[in-house]
């Protein structure tokens, strides 16, 4: 008799060769955007010269330098991190929900954010002065960062129940805690004056342009220790996309699975969110494009969508700081452009997308 369907093994043996072969693809496309950053921008340093002339033992004009190593280098770490780090986040939540809609704002760690760096901004001043020296301008992120943490604790204390947590109740109760934050950031802005508005306005869109090592070095911890664990929860989200009782039937921990996946997710989220904004449509749409090509398995969809998650921030950087040069437009808007109509493009050339 002849077989009509190739082999259960083959096909699986295809999908990790094609998930494995797209992860070198994505790691060389990272290398060249990277490079290509570097010598991206208005003071025409040349990232490739200044490297061979520090080969070469000459010496590097203090310009150069300065350019390079506290302006471009920052931003693009932050930038691969950032972008790294919000697609594997919308990764793992899509399969924590078993959803492929779903992404990180769904924990609140985003309006949570959102409302504690409203708070600092229009609020700020009404701190004592020495507090407020002491802060400095750290107090803008540290505010979104504890503001994403107490939401997603609220949220995480709403939905567990005797140790267990229902994804169903963390869902809604997500979206009724996102209307409520929305109203109290609404009536903050209203007693905002002009300067704080378009503070606000910039900061929600996100943008790339504060980066900095002591930001990096305060955020980026939190965001690659995310990157390093997430790999690690693969086969527990595999399980979980057959039902919490199937999976749990054949071993997974589902608990510390939920668990750990909120926590990762919330500490990856919050830091990019404040350090560098809102910055939408990447855990959402990068996850989608890889899940069409290489299937659900996450052992490579985790690690590929933070490749591609890394390169495709640094690329809608580099056009934020070139359409309106030598403006920068915020990068939230580059993202929303792109990834909007690409994002509904992908929906209705191909239906079957949510059922993956």
């Amino acid at each position: 008799m002849v077989a009509l369907d190739p082999p259960r093994e083959r096909l699986e043996g295809d999908r990790r060769h094609l998930g494995r072969a797209l992860a070198v693809v994505l790691t060389l496309l990272l290398a060249v955007v990277a490079m290509v950053s570097l010598g991206h921008g208005a003071s025409g340093v040349s990232a490739p010269q200044v490297l061979a002339d520090w080969l070469a033992g000459r010496e590097i004009a203090l310009t150069d330098r300065v350019v390079l190593l506290d302006i471009r280098l920052p931003r693009l770490a932050t930038g691969i991190l950032v972008g790294a780090g919000l697609a594997v986040s919308g990764a793992v939540m899509q399969g924590l929900f078993r959803n492929p809609l779903a992404d990180p704002g769904l924990l609140g760690v985003s309006s949570g954010a959102s409302l504690g760096a409203i708070a600092a901004i229009v609020l700020g001043g009404l701190l004592p002065p020495s507090l407020a020296a002491l802060a400095g301008w750290h107090l803008v992120p540290l505010a979104a960062f504890a503001g994403g943490w107490l939401s997603m604790l609220i949220l995480y204390g709403i939905a567990t129940r005797q140790g267990r947590t229902s994804i169903a109740t963390m869902l809604l109760a997500g979206i009724a805690m996102a209307a409520m934050i929305g109203a109290l950031s609404g009536l903050i802005v209203y007693k905002a004056n002009d300067q704080q508005l378009r503070d606000l306005t910039f900061w929600g869109l996100g943008s790339l342009a504060g980066a900095s090592w002591t930001k990096l070095a305060a955020a980026g911890p939190l965001i690659a220790a995310a990157l390093i664990v997430a790999p690690f929860l693969a086969r527990g989200l595999n399980g979980l996309a057959l039902g919490e009782a199937a999976a749990a039937h054949v071993g997974i921990p589902v608990q510390r699975i939920k668990a750990l996946a909120i926590l990762i997710t919330a500490g990856a989220t919050g830091a990019s969110v404040a350090i560098s904004g809102g910055i939408g449509f990447v855990g959402i749409v990068v996850p989608h494009l890889l899940r069409l090509a290489t299937g659900p398995d996450h052992r490579w969809l985790l690690v590929n969508s933070g490749l591609l998650g890394a390169s495709g921030l640094i690329c809608a950087d580099m056009i934020s700081r070139t359409v309106i040069a030598p403006a920068e437009l915020p990068i939230g808007i580059v993202t929303a452009m792109i990834g909007g109509p690409f994002f509904l493009w992908v929906l209705l050339s191909n239906r079957r997308v949510v059922d993956l």
